[in-house]
């Protein structure tokens, strides 16, 4: 991936008059424009930042599907019956479940249009929550993110599909049944659709202090420009939103530092455990994040450590990375590894003597862990994350039909406009599983691209 470099436009050579607008160059907007561009529409795409990808670009772990060729072919058994019933459950079972059910069965075909796209993801590892390997990955093990972004954006260059950067939108007008879209600069652009891509709010102090004021303190993961405004676009023209204060906290963060880290769920999907200071296990790891973030805090001490050896940082590739940009601890045996992070050698080894039993006998009868059992903590070196509870995933947003179509406050569709990815409500209830947020966005930005294409064609 490492040599190709995408060339955006200048909002100098907008248009006047576009079929579609997709605002938000994150998967979900990504995917509704190549969508829309094949299904015959001119479109282009606004992204306010200089950088793209949204919070896409910085996903780690992979994206969720049951019955996939993929799990197939590695002889793994799934039902969509099962993938909705565990997400229905992750969720406290508030999810919608009409946008659940399209969800599911949507998923895979979603992996098979990626595949279409010449982007695999013929690797599968397993997220909180999750009871059967459903995360599909690139087989590099690479962190999905930037493989995703990166393979969408060459087939939009492949599709000269037009993408402007540094093209705030400050306003949507709704009249007549088509838009206007007003740029910062004062630029207006028609369009007879506009998909909103715009990602969640988990950069917005504002937004948190109205909706969670008990999760200000919290740092996050979310790139900078993740503020919501989407969410303010879509509610001055009329549209609802919902569940705005579920928000997620993720577990496993690396806070220490000026930037936030994610370390992502695929971490602990391969076999890694979390200790105390104590060095002791105190969760179940491959508990739904609600349940492992608030076991984390409630230890009341500087959060938690990751703890994993060679063989587990052979299947995560993201940890190259960590290791990069000095997150990791090293040591070439267990004690060294202990005195590094200044707990008892003694208790650490125990520990994972303890754990490297239940491996064997595949039954941890500690805390009943039943994934991420392939492999012991036992090859040499050994290496230790520090992490801490951040704020990670908005689950509320505008509020969508299963066909991406956003509903004004009295419930009824407002025409011509859509909604894919963060920005919505209502998928995950209050708590978002590992791995769905990435297949949300292919799944429901091509479905706002098809809706939007269906729309436009019965005008």
């Amino acid at each position: 991936m490492s040599n190709f470099v995408f060339k955006t436009n200048s909002i100098n050579n907008l248009e006047s008059y576009y079929d579609a607008i997709v605002i938000g160059s994150g998967g979900a907007g990504l995917s509704a424009a190549i969508q829309a561009h094949e299904l015959g529409l001119k479109v282009a795409i606004l992204e306010k930042n200089n950088k793209l990808g949204g919070n896409t670009a910085r996903a780690s772990s992979g994206m969720n599907a049951a019955e996939t060729n993929i799990q197939y072919q590695q002889g793994i058994i799934d039902s969509m019956t099962k993938f909705y019933q565990e997400t229905l459950q992750g969720g406290g079972q508030l999810n919608d479940p009409d946008m659940l059910h399209f969800f599911v069965e949507h998923a895979p075909l979603a992996i098979a249009w990626l595949k279409d796209h010449n982007i695999l993801l013929n690797e599968l590892t397993i997220t909180g929550g999750m009871t059967i390997k459903r995360t599909h990955r690139p087989a590099s093990k690479e962190p999905i993110g930037n493989f995703l972004i990166t393979n969408l954006l060459k087939e939009i260059t492949k599709q000269h599909i037009s993408v402007f950067n540094n093209a705030k939108v400050v306003e949507l007008i709704h009249k007549d049944q088509d838009f206007a879209i007003k740029l910062e600069n004062g630029q207006l652009i028609s369009a007879k659709v506009v998909i909103l891509a715009t990602g969640g709010f988990g950069a917005s102090k504002e937004i948190i202090k109205k909706y969670r004021p008990d999760l200000l303190s919290y740092k996050t993961t979310n790139q900078d420009g993740t503020t919501g405004d989407g969410l303010k676009l879509a509610t001055k023209i009329g549209a609802q939103l919902i569940q705005m204060n579920f928000i997620q906290v993720h577990p496993t963060a690396q806070t220490d530092n000026k930037h936030t880290y994610l370390i992502g769920e695929a971490v602990r999907g391969e076999g890694a455990i979390l200790i105390n200071q104590a060095a002791a296990r105190f969760v179940n790891e491959l508990d739904t994040r609600k349940i492992v973030a608030n076991a984390i805090t409630n230890l009341h001490e500087d959060g938690a450590w990751l703890i994993l050896d060679q063989e587990i940082r052979n299947h995560v590739k993201a940890l190259e990375f960590y290791d990069a940009v000095g997150l990791v601890k090293t040591g070439q045996t267990i004690s060294e590894l202990a005195n590094a992070i200044s707990i008892s050698p003694q208790a650490l080894i125990k520990t994972i003597q303890r754990w490297n039993q239940a491996i064997a006998q595949n039954n941890d009868v500690d805390y009943h862990r039943t994934t991420g059992l392939e492999r012991p903590i036992a090859t040499a070196p050994y290496f230790a994350i520090h992490v801490h509870p951040a704020i990670h995933y908005t689950m509320g947003g505008i509020h969508i039909d299963q066909h991406a179509r956003v509903l004004d406050i009295s419930g009824n569709i407002i025409k011509g406009f859509y909604a894919a990815g963060e920005v919505t409500g209502g998928l995950h209830g209050n708590n978002r599983i590992g791995g769905n947020s990435i297949t949300e966005t292919i799944v429901f930005g091509r479905e706002a691209a098809i809706q939007a294409a269906k729309y436009i064609l019965s005008k």
